[in-house]
């Protein structure tokens, strides 16, 4: 059985052992849409990150019997096209949810705490070079008694909800699907969760539902101290309208891993700010633990073993 893994540098160093053992892997760091057609046609299993997946590209695959996602997201793939061939597609789920909670935190209190700007001040040499035993120029808030507004409750949404209950925050959200499947925290409209929250914390999936779903208007919304975070896709957060109403002191900062078009356009007006130290940016990594990566490579281990090829 051959496996072939198209963009296989998507996960780094981590060791590909335990697919290894299943068949003859062959890894190819990255595929142009060139490559990818030719590199398909002996596969039996396919393993695709960010590849696209469409009729063409399965057309060129004679052998191909399944697709394994290296990823929750599954838009880079054509499912109807898969199935009308009768091949089976498999994603990975609830690997990165630690992962992420964490990354989400991280933003937070370094948003919140002020860190880059105390840090910098040790380092630079101003904490030395004053006559005080502090430096009290930026008094930050506590985080206990804020109230956190998440935006889609799913697993992660709900593990950020348990952590910020450890902080002694309130915790409010906005099902973006309508359900309001969860009972422990008040289920709100998006226009209270943005006039309440202190904090708004986006980890819902891209679709109808939520493109687009905070732009200028909703961002006017938020209290000037509020901090926002996008951990779930970037189509989520209008990114012009999220850069001038931070810089404009709309809302107070934000923090995100995730983009529009990735990665990052040097274009992009988020790296053109006045205000650069009200934001905090990642590349793309909340789901990358290294611990995350090793349960993934299980993941998509389970799906091949799974599929009883």
């Amino acid at each position: 059985m051959k496996i072939v893994f198209l963009d296989a540098a998507t996960l780094g160093e981590t060791p590909l052992d335990e697919i290894a053992a299943l068949g003859d892997l062959v890894c190819y760091p990255f595929s142009s849409r060139e490559e990818a057609l030719e590199r398909v046609v002996d596969c039996d299993v396919l393993i695709v990150n960010k590849i696209h997946v469409d009729e063409e590209l399965l057309s060129r695959a004679p052998r191909l019997r399944l697709i394994c996602e290296t990823a929750t997201g599954m838009n880079n793939i054509d499912l109807e096209a898969a199935a009308s061939r009768g091949i089976p597609v498999r994603n990975a789920v609830g690997y990165s949810t630690e992962s992420v909670v964490q990354t989400t935190f991280a933003h937070l209190l370094s948003l919140a705490g002020f860190s880059p700007y105390f840090d910098d001040c040790v380092k630079r040499g101003r904490y030395s070079a004053g006559k005080m035993f502090c430096d009290i120029s930026h008094p930050y808030p506590e985080l206990s008694g804020k109230t956190l507004g998440i935006i889609g409750m799913g697993t992660i949404g709900t593990r950020v909800a348990s952590v910020a209950d450890a902080f002694g925050m309130q915790v409010i959200y906005y099902s973006t699907s309508g359900t309001s499947h969860n009972r422990d925290y008040p289920s709100v409209s998006l226009e209270e969760l943005l006039a309440r929250a202190d904090v708004v914390s986006v980890h819902a999936p891209l679709n109808a539902h939520t493109a687009g779903l905070i732009g200028a208007a909703e961002l006017r919304r938020m209290k000037p101290s509020a901090f926002l975070l996008n951990l779930g896709r970037g189509g989520i957060v209008d990114e012009a309208a999220l850069a001038e109403a931070v810089d404009a002191g709309v809302i107070a900062g934000a923090a995100l891993d995730v983009y529009v078009s990735e990665p990052l356009p040097a274009d992009s007006p988020l790296l053109h700010v006045r205000h650069p130290e009200r934001f905090r940016f990642t590349p793309h990594i909340a789901w990358a633990s290294r611990e995350a990566l090793h349960r993934l490579v299980h993941q998509v281990a389970e799906n091949i073993r799974g599929a009883g090829l």
